[in-house]
């Protein structure tokens, strides 16, 4: 790692270059987060995912839960193959 610094000599500054040696903890190590698991069906809330199930009827069960306790908000099931989108109503 090379640092630059600066020295003033008589109203100039010249360059200084500054030799560190490298660390261990330099080295960037994973943070432990991982790509969440994205199946078929995508639960989505305001045109945001937030959930992907494996069946149908499991992403109605959570976007129906969602839908009912907020109504004002879109609540849809996105289907990766078919691209298709299915609102979910109150």
């Amino acid at each position: 790692m090379n640092i630059r610094a600066s020295r003033k000599i008589r109203g100039q500054h010249l360059p200084t270059k500054i030799n560190m040696p490298k660390r261990e903890d330099d080295v960037l190590l994973p943070t432990g987060h991982k790509k969440p698991e994205v199946h078929r069906y995508l639960l989505q809330v305001d045109r945001q995912t937030k959930s992907s199930y494996v069946t149908l009827k499991e992403a109605e069960i959570a976007g129906k839960t969602i839908k009912k306790a907020h109504p004002k908000l879109q609540v849809s099931i996105y289907d990766a193959e078919k691209s298709e989108q299915i609102l979910i109503g109150v």
